[in-house]
C-alpha cells in the first residue's frame, strides 16, 4: 500500500502537477484578495478527469503553496497575502522597513517548511489519537476556546490596555452585521441587503494594513522621496544562523504544537494559530518590548504556526469526515468526487490515497522551500520600485482583490470605509490588531455561545458543568490576571525609574 502510494506520487506527470499547485498556490497567496481557497476552488473541476492520486496532488501543491505565499506581500507590503499571515505583518513589515527584507522572507520561507514538516509528521502518526479528542469538544467548549482565544486581545495591546478592548469590541461588533447564526435574524444592515451576509475578512484585512497604510503615505509625499532610493538587502542561505537556529528550537516547537491543535479544530484557522502562537512566544520572551520593532521571533512563529495547521486540518477531515477549515472544506470535495470517503476507515478502503497525501504533502514542501528561496530576488525587487509608481498599482491590486472576494463593487467601498477606520485608529493610537481579533473570533464566539445555551435550556451553568470548556475559561482569566499584574509592575518601574532620574538631575 505504501510502495504503490509512493510509486503513484513519484511518477513525472504527478510530480510536474504537485509543482504546478505549488507554484501556481503560492502566487495566489501573495497577491492580497486571493487565497489558497480560491486556488483549490478554481482548479477542483481540473481535477475530476484526472487520476485520483494526480488530482489530489495539485490540490495538495496549491493548498500548500497557498498557505505559504502571504508571507511574501505580508513581509514586502505589510498586507497579508492570506488571513494566516496576519501576526507575519508585526514583525515582518519593520524588518523590511530597516533594509532586513531577504532574511525576514528567508527565516518565514525556513520556518514555513519546519512548521508544514511538522504538522505533515503529526497528520501521519497521530492523527487518529488527536481526532478522539477532538470529538470530545462540544459548542460549550468550542465557547471556551474563542473566550480564551479573544485573552490575546489583552497581550497584544501592550500598556494602552483600554483602547484595545476598545479595539477589539469593535471588532466583534463588525463581526455581528448580517444575518445572525441559528436563527438568521438581520441585524445591523440599515436596510442594506448588501450587508445581509455580513463584512469579508479579506476585504477588512485589505482596508486596515494596506488602504490605510497608502492613504498615510499619501498624506507625507513630501518625504516619499527619501524612499525612492533603492533598499540594499543581502542574505546568505535563509537569514539565520545555525546558533539563532538552536535558539529558535523552542519557539519552532511551541508555534507548530498550537498549529496542529489550532488546525484539528474545526473553524478556527491559521489566522488564530498565527496570533496565538506569536502572543505566547511574547509572553514568554526575555525582551517582549522588541516584538513589533522587527525581530524574528515573531515571524517564526507565525509562519511555523499557521503553515502546521495544515497537518492539523487534514487530521479530523481524514478521520472523521469534520474539515478544519475552509480550504480544508474544499478539499473534502475534492476526495469526495474520486471516491475516497473520509472516516475511520479510510485507511482501510483507501489506504493507498492517504499515503499518496502524505507523500505529496511532503513534496510540495520541499518545492515551496526551493521556489520560494529561488523567487527571492525576484520578490524583493518590489523594494527598489519608487513609491509612486508601486502604491498606485498596490491600491489598484487591493481593489481588484476586494471585488474578486464576493465579486461586489460593494466590497470595494467596504475596503475604503475600513481604511478610513483604520486611519482613525492611527490618529488616536489604537491598536488595529485587537480589531482583527474580536472580527475574526467574533462569529465562533456568538454561534457557540448561542449552541451551548440551547443546549443547556438556557442556562448558564453548562459552561462550568463541561471541564473542557471550565479549563479554557480559567486559563483566560489567568492570562489576563497575569497580563495586567505584568503590565502595572512594568508601569510602576517606569515611574520608578523617571523619579530616580529627576532626583539625579535635581542634585545635580
Amino acid at each position: 500500500m505504501v510502495a504503490t502510494a509512493l510509486a503513484n506520487v513519484f511518477n513525472p506527470m504527478c510530480l510536474a502537477l504537485i509543482w504546478f499547485g505549488t507554484v501556481l498556490g503560492i502566487i495566489f497567496g501573495s497577491v492580497p484578495g486571493l487565497s489558497a481557497t480560491m486556488a483549490v476552488v478554481l482548479f477542483l473541476p481540473l481535477t475530476f478527469s484526472m487520476e485520483a492520486t494526480q488530482g489530489i496532488a495539485l490540490l495538495v501543491g496549491l493548498y500548500m503553496g497557498g498557505i505559504s505565499g502571504g508571507l511574501i506581500s505580508a513581509i514586502l507590503l505589510k498586507i497579508p497575502g492570506t488571513p494566516s499571515s496576519i501576526s507575519t505583518v508585526f514583525d515582518g513589515g519593520p524588518m523590511a522597513e530597516k533594509g532586513e527584507a531577504g532574511r525576514a522572507l528567508g527565516v518565514g520561507i525556513l520556518y514555513s517548511f519546519i512548521g508544514s514538516i511538522i504538522g505533515i509528521v503529526a497528520l501521519a502518526f497521530i492523527s487518529p489519537l488527536l481526532a478522539k479528542v477532538c470529538l470530545l469538544f462540544g459548542a460549550a467548549d468550542y465557547f471556551g476556546v474563542a473566550v480564551f482565544s479573544l485573552t490575546i486581545i489583552a497581550a497584544l495591546s501592550g500598556k494602552d490596555m483600554l483602547n484595545g478592548l476598545i479595539a477589539g469590541l469593535i471588532g466583534l461588533a463588525l463581526s455581528m452585521v448580517g444575518m445572525a447564526p441559528i436563527d438568521a435574524q438581520i441585524r445591523y444592515t440599515f436596510g442594506n441587503y448588501q450587508l445581509l451576509s455580513g463584512f469579508d475578512i479579506t476585504v477588512l484585512l485589505i482596508g486596515v494594513f494596506a488602504v490605510t497604510d497608502i492613504i498615510l503615505a499619501g498624506f507625507g509625499r513630501k518625504t516619499l522621496a527619501a524612499s525612492f532610493e533603492k533598499k540594499k538587502w543581502d542574505l546568505k542561505g535563509y537569514g539565520i544562523s545555525m546558533k539563532e537556529f538552536i535558539q529558535q528550537i523552542p519557539n519552532a516547537i511551541i508555534s507548530s504544537v498550537i498549529g496542529i491543535g489550532i488546525g484539528i479544530l474545526p473553524g478556527i484557522g491559521g489566522s488564530t494559530a498565527g496570533l496565538i502562537a506569536y502572543t505566547t512566544e511574547k509572553s514568554r520572551s526575555k525582551h517582549p518590548e522588541k516584538f513589533g520593532t522587527g525581530i524574528i521571533d515573531g515571524v517564526i512563529a507565525s509562519e511555523t504556526a499557521n503553515n502546521a495547521v495544515i497537518g492539523g486540518s487534514l487530521v479530523p477531515l481524514l478521520c472523521m469526515g469534520i474539515p478544519g477549515n475552509t480550504v480544508a472544506a474544499v478539499f473534502l470535495g475534492g476526495l469526495l468526487v474520486h471516491g475516497i470517503s473520509p472516516g475511520p476507515l479510510i485507511f482501510d478502503k483507501s489506504g493507498q490515497y492517504v499515503y499518496g497525501i502524505y507523500f505529496a504533502l511532503l513534496v510540495s514542501s520541499i518545492f515551496m522551500l526551493v521556489f520560494e528561496r529561488l523567487g527571492l530576488p525576484i520578490f524583493a525587487k518590489l523594494l527598489d520600485i519608487p513609491k509612486h509608481i508601486l502604491l498606485p498599482i498596490i491600491m489598484v491590486m487591493c481593489c481588484v482583490g476586494a471585488y474578486s472576494a464576493n465579486s461586489r463593487v460593494f466590497d470595494v467601498k467596504c475596503v475604503l470605509f475600513f481604511a478610513l477606520l483604520g486611519l482613525f485608529f492611527k490618529v488616536f493610537k489604537i491598536p488595529s490588531t485587537p480589531l482583527i481579533i474580536g472580527f475574526i473570533l467574533g462569529s465562533m464566539f456568538e454561534e457557540n455561545l448561542r449552541q451551548a445555551l440551547q443546549a443547556g435550556h438556557g442556562s448558564w451553568l453548562i459552561f462550568v458543568q463541561r471541564p473542557i470548556c471550565l479549563v479554557f475559561l480559567i486559563a483566560a482569566v489567568v492570562f489576563c490576571t497575569l497580563t495586567v499584574r505584568k503590565n502595572l509592575r512594568e508601569k510602576k518601574a517606569a515611574e520608578a525609574a523617571g523619579q530616580e532620574f529627576d532626583t539625579s538631575e535635581e542634585e545635580g
